[in-house]
């Protein structure tokens, strides 16, 4: 979580009053090295945009032409690793298919269990 711009300024504010690092820390209960990362810095650090991974466009193709296959199948196929298959799936929302519950056969009651 980043704090607003207006509260490290008036953070950094106690500080050029003369108030202490810790005392400010202690007041706003936060962490004394939180301020001092402050001082050195006050707007908020960016991050980068992720790249868009190249697999998925061909990934999806590939799981509609090969539906049943397991993953490491297709790490083979994209020269990738398994672990990187499975993230892309989970992050296409592609799951396993799974069988309904009421696929299983029942158990026929035998005439000699009565």
């Amino acid at each position: 979580m980043s704090y607003p711009i207006h509260f490290r300024k008036k953070i950094l504010a106690k500080l050029e009053e003369g108030q202490s690092i810790r005392a400010v820390a202690q007041h706003f209960e936060i962490n004394k090295n939180t301020i001092v990362e402050w001082k050195k810095r006050i707007e908020i650090k960016r991050t980068r945009p992720r790249k868009p991974s190249k697999v998925d466009d061909a990934l999806r193709a590939d799981v509609e032409q090969y539906p049943d296959d397991y993953q490491y199948e297709r790490a083979a196929r994209f020269g990738c690793a398994t672990s990187t298959i499975g993230d892309a799936l989970k992050r296409l929302n592609i799951t396993v298919k799974k069988r309904p519950y009421g696929t299983r056969k029942q158990k026929q009651n035998s005439e000699s269990s009565i």
